[in-house]
């Protein structure tokens, strides 16, 4: 683990992030207690049922949101993308593991300065409520997504949503951009096998809809056939 001060100025998600909605003098102030954190793929960044003390805003990478069953399977709740959100304000403790898909990098805060700064600066509260409406309906969608009947809508919905989620643009996808998940667990994901996931993935490219790039890149050639 490694922290830094933080660096507004040159934040890549400093005009999307709930902190846009401040001024320069209401950042600096929100600044003065955060740090820059870098995460390793999988290392934990909260766990739950430990102290709720810290929230953090992504800036760069991929988390995700996950829960175990009481036989320790993993279930995949929701994705973290840069400018997300992740920690429960006004929560005691954590009650779901945030742990790291890809090389991230997290502004990290104290939850308790966090808090005083949301009662001192309403525009700060409603742009954190705006973040709360979008990552809830971004949790209904995923849920159906999972509960379409067809593994290829399953997968091309996904693949779509990475794409949106990837781009810089409210109104277009990413025209390439690297899975932040691999094969086993988007498979936990959609509720499909391994193989399933793999086999659609090979038929989205023979149709022509994306090319793979590596090991995880995908290029969009025909993004309308994701979507059917």
């Amino acid at each position: 683990m490694s922290s830094s001060p933080l660096a507004c100025a040159t934040c890549p998600v400093r005009d999307r992030a709930a902190c846009a909605a401040l001024d320069g003098a209401e950042r600096a102030d929100l600044a003065r207690f955060g740090r820059h954190r870098l995460l390793s793929p999988g290392e934990t960044l909260f766990a739950a049922g430990e102290d709720n003390d810290r929230c953090a805003t992504l800036v760069r990478g991929a988390l995700k949101i996950s829960a175990s069953d009481a036989d320790g399977t993993e279930r995949i709740l929701s994705l973290v993308h840069p400018a997300g959100f992740v920690g429960e304000l006004f929560a005691p403790l954590a009650r779901f593991d945030v742990v790291a898909l890809t090389h991230s990098e997290v502004c990290l805060f104290s939850r308790r300065e966090y808090e005083a700064a949301v009662e001192r600066y309403p525009a700060l509260a409603r742009a954190l409520l705006r973040r709360s409406s979008e990552d809830l309906f971004g949790a209904r969608s995923l849920m159906a997504m999972v509960g379409r009947h067809s593994a290829r809508e399953r997968v091309g919905a996904f693949l779509l949503a990475m794409a949106e989620a990837a781009s810089d643009s409210p109104c277009h996808p990413a025209a390439r951009f690297d899975l932040p998940l691999s094969r086993a667990e988007m498979a936990g994901l959609l509720g499909l096998t391994i193989e399933t996931v793999s086999r659609q993935v090979s038929a989205l490219e023979k149709s022509g809809a994306i090319r793979r790039r590596g090991l995880r890149g995908i290029e969009l050639v025909d993004a309308a056939q994701l979507g059917n």
